[in-house]
């Protein structure tokens, strides 16, 4: 792996940027299609089995996780629902959306951080520059996430993307 992901704290904000080995229009592309998604999102380990993206403003994207890895102890058959509400989306340069943990029926759940979410598509030596910003009510509830081990989720998570675009290409 070539490319690592930078990630840094800045108050409330969580900022991750990295380099892709893949075209703009690709990378945009495998961020917005269910089809895509399915095959990357989510840590090492772990498989999307419900994927439902309807990728517009206002437009939802549903989801569930789940460890199919028996190595990974306790978390072996876990299911982890997320939900994303797109705010604005510029084609092949930025998505915005706000984030958050939900239940198999879309209902936010209590208790759980939520981020405001934007993810910007930049040109970089024929490569694809990726920045995630997501903005969290308070530090604390950055800490949080952190703390459930976000980071590393993410970082496996952008490793499978990197491998997924090359298989496309």
């Amino acid at each position: 792996m070539t490319n690592k992901m930078i990630s840094r704290v800045e108050g409330q904000e969580l900022i991750l940027e990295r380099v892709f080995n893949a075209p703009r229009e690709l990378v945009f592309k495998a961020f917005s299609e269910a089809e895509h998604l399915k095959h990357w999102w989510g840590p090492r380990g772990w498989t999307l089995t419900v994927c439902n993206v309807d990728f517009r403003p206002g437009g939802i994207w549903h989801y569930c996780m789940k460890c199919q890895d028996k190595n990974q102890g306790d978390f072996y058959g876990v299911e982890s629902w997320g939900k994303a509400i797109y705010q604005d989306i510029v084609k092949n340069e930025k998505i915005e959306l706000v984030d958050f943990f939900s239940d198999a029926e879309g209902n936010e759940l209590e208790g759980m951080p939520s981020s405001q979410v934007t993810i910007t598509f930049l040109e970089h030596e024929g490569k694809t520059k990726l920045i995630n910003v997501g903005r969290y009510a308070s530090a604390e509830a950055l800490q949080a996430v952190m703390d459930m081990g976000m980071e590393q989720g993410i970082s496996e998570t952008y490793d499978r993307f990197e491998e997924h675009l090359q298989s496309l290409q």
